[in-house]
């Protein structure tokens, strides 16, 4: 035992020695290692720091008080949760019935006497800014009061102490470009408010908000808006309650609920009632919609396991090559030990513990940089998750096994050189002779069949109702089996070295003959593209499917400007006006829609005598899916699945403000409509119809209905007034982009309609600049009205990030595997090139043969990782193809819908293909020395 310990002391010692002497070896081994743990032991200390404790948490929300009453607007008893976040009806929705409004008197009236309380009101509207406008929420609360300790963190400045004056948010600050001492004013009010003082909310750090004392904001602004004629501001309330001793207990909230108030309660949060004790998850569960949070499902945890056991097998392969360069370079010391008495398991101690070594160094390196970055990010951190950490929390056991993954990697991976350099006999390692190892036949045998079971798990992936899930498992398997077989795989890549110049010749067959240093690099690279290529192919796919799913609310290049706030039609008139001043418009189309009731009516403004304007379809060219008294439910399965593909069901995939509007044939330009029916129709006074399901006789029927009579009732239409429009019907090719009728001003007027205007459809000369989209939302700004400009510019793929950083990580490795795995060719063509040398080759020949054994190296890598990562796509994907096919099935869409494609992304895989080995043969070229020193070859 004492032996074993002392032979171990010098073992690492002669590793640690040995690391030295190769600093730069060791430090790129040590790099590859540590990398990971930087990243593992940062995730983790960022996550444990971002957990909140109970006490914290429910200190966010209710500061020092021991509860938040708020009204439930649910009318009647509920049952909630136990953190107060979601409430439903005691009796469920099925027999819930809406009641009245709710009354502001309740929550007052629910908190105990001699409570100590504070009312806290929120909001919401736009304020201008430097910018322009900026929605924000707005917020009465006494921010003094002991109550709200820990509700906001004050940053800068003071807090508002009389009218007139507001603190914001630093995030309200940075997106509207005030700061501390600017002043600011509402829209649709001309009172003038000073930011005294910043703060944030930690939990809330994105939220844009501005306090004032209570009665001094939202009153004023209810106020001014009405006075300008529009609506007010609709304040939600909430009370701070602090009743001291037991607080609010679980019983206590219980009776709140009853009287339909909802309760955040301290007592309740840090010391919550079992589940049976809560009635809101009795009931979440019989409607089959629970489920306890218990951390990681066990699926996840699969796949985690996975991610990190791959991870481990991917630096494994990296730095086992590493550890076999430092090996085949101390052969000599390896004899000599073995020449003075050492044994094999001397041997295999003296490489081992250059993994130990290594990966202990990579431990302690790794976990104090993570530790070290998150400190440092700590500002950043928070800003990315939107939120203050509750602390920072380091949990020495989690670290400390981060840790030891690190020196468990670095053993891993020195096995294999430990087990090859025993095997060398004292004279070979004295004599530089490499010897003649077998090859071993039962590891590609291993690998055949985890491939074949690899793919059969994944196959059967895509029928299994864990997809995703056993597809990834069968894929990791299946290329396991894949590294397993790569020795066998180098061997038939020799078969080409026939058809190949000389000098990639050479360089093929010294990498078939030395698979044994080969197949590892090989095989890092390979894991490496093969998850590029995975990921690149789905991403693809998934692109070219939302390409074909994209509906485009417009012909490509037309845009819209409309008046989206409630009685400011008569601001429509300016509006176009600085749309044509600002804007390089071709064609632009006024639009307006039939106003029904007292004069001043509006769509959806609720008001009494006001009414709306809606086709009236023939009954016979009705779907019956929704004209039947109980709807769908009416009809069985099958009978609703034909009926889905009748023309009568067909849904238009686009949506307008209204589907009856009033304009010229302007509007057919600018919605791209090259009918001369169409047109000719509009110029003669007749309507167009892009529904021909809407047109009975050569006519569409418009019925003006009141809104105290607009309850749907299915089979039974609403009572009102009808006219009647003859129509041409536009053709099946012409899209109307959710208008289904347009009436020429002349028919409306005639049929003695009322209308406003309330948008613009136009075309551009060439497009739209950003300088020029921003002047004209100054000018709608300056009129004072929210009417947004819209221009289609059809589909826009979204920036794949993860689709590069994942192929700029492919390149890496595979640049490093083959330059590892040619540095250690260079280790046993030593000899070689020294004899080349001395016979008067070409300096260029020792560059350009480890230029080309790099390039081979990183061309079979990724030539087999290409064709491996294609299996795991095309199985997420043919399992997403089954899941949307049920989906279709169950909806009763028809199956000829369905568009699930797999693409290969060909230019992704041209550059893994070309440029990646040819970027890692040109840099093995130029790092290496174009002569060596000259010396005597050994014998052998």
């Amino acid at each position: 035992m004492k032996s074993s310990y002392h032979s171990w002391v010098a073992a690492i010692r002669i590793a640690r020695r040995d690391a030295w002497r190769a600093k730069g070896r060791s430090a790129l081994v040590l790099a590859m290692i540590a990398l990971p743990i930087v990243g593992v032991s940062a995730a983790d200390l960022t996550v444990r720091s971002a957990e909140l404790s109970p006490e914290q948490k429910v200190t966010r929300q209710i500061g020092a008080a021991d509860a938040r009453l708020s009204d439930s607007h649910l009318t009647g008893p509920v049952f909630q949760d136990v953190e107060g976040r979601n409430t439903s009806p005691a009796g469920g929705y099925d027999t819930y019935v809406p009641g009245a409004e709710s009354d502001p008197k309740l929550l007052p009236s629910v908190i105990p006497a001699g409570a100590q309380s504070l009312k806290d009101s929120t909001a919401h509207t736009k304020i201008r800014t430097r910018y322009g406008l900026l929605e924000s929420d707005l917020r009465e609360i006494d921010a003094a009061s002991p109550l709200v300790k820990g509700m906001i963190e004050m940053k800068r400045g003071r807090l508002a102490r009389e009218a007139g004056e507001v603190v914001a948010t630093t995030n309200f600050l940075k997106e509207s470009g005030f700061f501390v001492g600017s002043e600011f004013r509402a829209r649709g009010s001309q009172t003038w408010y000073r930011i005294v003082g910043a703060y944030e909310l930690p939990s809330e750090l994105g939220k844009s908000e501005i306090l004032a004392p209570p009665g001094t904001l939202l009153a004023p602004l209810d106020k001014a808006f009405q006075a300008a004629g529009v609506p007010g501001v609709v304040a939600t309330d909430s009370y701070l309650v602090k009743v001291g001793g037991d607080g609010f207990t679980w019983n206590t909230v219980k009776a709140l609920n009853t009287k339909s108030v909802q309760v955040v309660s301290r007592a309740v949060f840090l010391d919550p009632p079992a589940e049976s004790e809560v009635p809101y998850i009795a009931q979440q569960k019989e409607a089959g919609y629970y489920s306890a949070d218990r951390g990681l499902p066990t699926t996840e945890l699969a796949v985690l396991a996975t991610v990190v056991g791959l991870a481990m097998l991917e630096i494994c392969l990296l730095a086992g090559p590493a550890f076999a360069v430092g090996a085949r370079r101390s052969r000599r010391q390896l004899g000599l030990v073995g020449a003075n008495g050492g044994d094999r398991r001397h041997i295999r101690a003296i490489v081992l513990s250059g993994g130990l070594v290594i990966g202990a160094a990579a431990a302690v390196s790794g976990t104090v940089l993570g530790i070290a970055l998150t400190v440092g990010l700590r500002p950043v951190l928070e800003e990315y998750l939107g939120a203050r950490f509750g602390g920072f929390t380091l949990r020495p056991l989690e670290i400390l096994g981060i840790a030891l993954l690190a020196v468990l990697t670095g053993l891993l991976a020195a096995i294999a050189p430990a087990v090859t350099a025993s095997r060398q006999t004292v004279l070979a390692s004295l004599t530089g002779r490499r010897g003649v190892r077998r090859a071993n036949r039962v590891l590609p045998v291993l690998g055949l069949v985890a491939l074949a079971a690899g793919a059969a798990i994944a196959l059967y992936g895509t029928a299994s109702r864990m997809g995703s899930t056993v597809v990834a498992g069968g894929s990791a398997i299946a290329e396991l089996g894949i590294v397993a077989l790569t020795p066998v795989l180098v061997g038939l890549f020799g078969r080409l070295g026939r058809w190949l110049p000389l000098s990639p010749r050479l360089a093929l067959r010294d990498a078939v003959r030395n698979r044994g240093r080969t197949a590892p690099a090989v095989a890092a690279v390979l894991a490496a593209v093969a998850g590029t290529v995975a990921v690149s192919t789905y991403t693809h796919s998934q692109e070219i499917q939302a390409r074909h799913e994209y509906v485009a609310d417009l012909p490509d290049g037309v845009g819209i400007v409309s008046v989206n706030e409630l009685g400011r039609s008569k601001d429509m008139g300016a509006v176009r006006e600085a749309v044509t001043q600002e804007l390089p418009l071709a064609v632009r189309a006024d639009v307006d829609y039939i106003s029904y009731g007292k004069p001043g009516c509006e769509r959806f403004t609720g008001n009494e005598g006001c009414g709306r304007a809606d086709i009236m379809r023939p009954k016979e060219q009705r779907c019956p899916l929704y004209e039947a008294k109980d709807g769908a439910d009416a009809f069985g399965p099958a009978e609703r699945k034909a009926l889905r593909k009748d023309p009568r069901c067909t849904y238009n995939r686009h949506s307008a403000q209204f589907s009856v509007v009033i304009a010229d044939e302007k509007l057919l330009t600018a919605l791209a409509v090259t009918d001369p029916g169409s047109v000719a129709a509009l110029k003669e006074g007749r309507g167009v119809s892009f529904d021909k399901r809407n047109v009975k006789d050569g006519k569409v029927t418009v019925r003006l209905i009141d809104n105290k009579d607009a309850v749907y009732e299915p089979g039974v239409d609403p009572k009102g007034v009808d006219k009647a429009f003859p129509v041409h019907q536009a053709p099946d090719t012409a899209e109307g982009y959710g208008l289904e009728l347009v009436l020429p001003p002349a028919a409306a007027k005639s049929a003695g309609l009322t209308t406003l205007p309330f948008a613009s459809y136009f075309t551009l000369d060439g497009t739209a600049t950003s300088q020029q989209k921003q002047r004209v939302a100054a000018r709608i700004d300056q009129i004072g009205v929210e009417a947004p400009v819209t221009i289609e510019s059809g589909y826009q793929a979204q920036a794949d990030i993860t689709g590069l950083a994942l192929t700029v990580f492919a390149g890496l490795v595979t640049i490093g595997a083959a330059g590892i795995a040619t540095g250690l060719a260079q280790a046993d063509a030593e000899a070689d090139l020294k004899t080349l040398a001395a016979v008067g080759a070409p300096p260029r020949v020792r560059r350009t043969l480890s230029g080309f054994q790099c390039g081979v190296v990183a061309l079979m890598g990724v030539v087999l990782g290409s064709a491996a990562g294609i299996l795991p796509a095309v199985g997420l994907r043919l399992v997403q193809r089954r899941e949307t096919e049920h989906l279709m099935e169950m909806a009763g869409d028809a199956n000829d819908k369905l568009f699930v494609p797999i693409a290969v992304p060909w230019e992704t895989l041209g550059g893994l293909l070309v440029v990646v080995p040819l970027g890692a043969a040109l840099l093995a070229a130029l790092v290496t020395r174009s002569s060596g020193a000259m010396a005597r070859r050994e014998a052998g």
